[in-house]
C-alpha cells in the first residue's frame, strides 16, 4: 500500500494577515454576490445553514406616530 504524503509545493506559508487578505478579498464580487455571501455567513452564525431563514415574529413590535408636543 502506498504511503500518502502532503504535497508541500501546493501550500504556502502565510501570516494570519496575509492569509486574511488572500482568502477574504471579495472586492471582485458585485454587491449582489457580497450580499448573498453575507447572508450565508449569517446563516452559519445563527445555526440555520442550509435551511430557510427564520421568519421574524412581527407581533412583538408596534409602530405608531409620535404625538407632537
Amino acid at each position: 500500500m502506498e504511503d500518502y504524503r502532503l504535497d508541500r509545493s501546493h501550500f504556502q506559508m502565510l501570516t494570519l494577515k496575509e492569509a486574511d487578505e488572500k482568502w477574504n478579498d471579495h472586492s471582485r464580487l458585485d454587491w449582489k454576490q457580497r450580499l448573498s455571501l453575507a447572508m450565508y455567513l449569517n446563516s452559519i452564525a445563527y445555526g440555520y445553514a442550509g435551511q430557510e431563514a427564520p421568519v421574524m415574529d412581527r407581533t412583538a413590535f408596534q409602530a405608531r406616530m409620535l404625538a407632537d408636543g
